[in-house]
């Protein structure tokens, strides 16, 4: 399929520069993917739309504070680096901008500290040896990497976490759960529906857009994840008793589309994935899907489109802009069933 089949016009005012005041009054737009039809609510009402028994899968890693500033050492040039990925103690592999300015042997120092490029790599991305640790580094000096089509950067840092992280690991947050609150789900539980957790590191890739001009010659990125027992036995004993899987979220749904076996069950698993989902992708367990709206060009508007059909996400998408709905990672959100 042609990449230009995945573009709409956003114009700028559209994205969401910063969070609403309560997580949980962000829109809801409701999407039949068999029908197409549609409906507006709000997230503060999503158990209007479950079911006692529904398990809803959630991404619980937490965003790190992975986003260094710094200068070059010979010119003083600003530099941005993101950690990607911890490789030891004090190396890592990094995202530089701008990473025309930097070579293999350039040095670039960071508050008390500074890094050596020792390898570079497509894409921006390069490998980086610290002067201390890693996380000593990230710790001390670190900010949150918000995306960067957000350009208020006076936003609180837990804001970019939802409720219920707990695993240090993502570069990015998983932005369909943003919209829960503690009482949303206390609700929800006492409604009977399930939450079932997982953990999939987020990289910067995920805003990487689509470049090549077929979708299938596209390569995604590969993002390392894990699922207990404890919560894969709440997948499978629900789909076993014929109640729906509620992805929250295209990280969580990668998560269950992965690791699905033959014999219709989930297990405990600790991996990486790099499954990448397009139109034409049957999906194995997947009722439904929570999830926020994407930018054009990118492999999570390609996933979801695959989920629902490319026609109807457009055409929810432009109902959405007629709605003054709120786009990107503090956005709002849609419920596709």
């Amino acid at each position: 399929m042609k990449k230009s089949l995945f573009y709409y016009e956003l114009p700028a005012e559209f994205i969401a520069q910063k969070p609403l005041e309560k997580r949980d009054s962000s829109k809801l737009l409701l999407l039949d993917r068999k029908t197409g039809r549609t409906g507006h609510g709000f997230f503060y009402s999503l158990q209007n739309y479950l079911k006692n028994g529904d398990v809803l899968v959630v991404n619980e890693s937490r965003v790190m504070k992975c986003r260094l500033e710094g200068t070059k050492e010979k010119t003083g040039a600003k530099i941005e680096c993101f950690i990607l990925k911890k490789l030891d103690d004090t190396s890592a592999e990094v995202l530089i901008k701008p990473s025309r300015k930097l070579d293999t042997g350039s040095r670039v120092n960071v508050g008390k500290y500074f890094f050596e490029i020792t390898q570079k790599k497509p894409y921006g991305k390069a490998t980086a040896s610290f002067n201390g640790e890693v996380e000593t580094v990230i710790g001390e000096c670190g900010m949150v990497p918000l995306p960067p089509y957000i350009k208020n950067r006076d936003i609180s840092a837990e804001r970019y976490q939802t409720v219920y992280a707990e695993k240090n690991g993502s570069a990015a947050a998983p932005t369909a759960g943003l919209h829960f609150t503690e009482a949303t789900i206390a609700s929800l539980k006492s409604r009977g529906v399930v939450f079932a957790k997982v953990s999939l590191d987020i990289g910067l890739d995920t805003f990487r857009p689509i470049v090549e001009d077929d979708i299938e010659d596209h390569v995604i990125h590969s993002e390392n994840f894990h699922i207990d027992a404890n919560e894969a036995a709440k997948i499978s004993e629900a789909r076993k008793a014929g109640n729906r899987i509620i992805a929250v979220g295209t990280t969580s749904m990668r998560v269950i589309e992965t690791v699905f076996d033959e014999n219709g069950g989930i297990s405990e698993y600790s991996g990486s994935t790099s499954l990448y989902i397009y139109p034409g992708y049957r999906f194995k367990i997947a009722d439904a899907l929570l999830t926020n709206f994407h930018l054009p060009y990118s492999t999570l508007l390609v996933m979801v489109s695959a989920f629902a059909g490319r026609e109807n996400i457009l055409r929810a998408y432009e109902e959405a802009k007629a709605g003054n709905y709120r786009f990107f990672s503090f956005g709002d959100c849609m419920f596709i069933y």
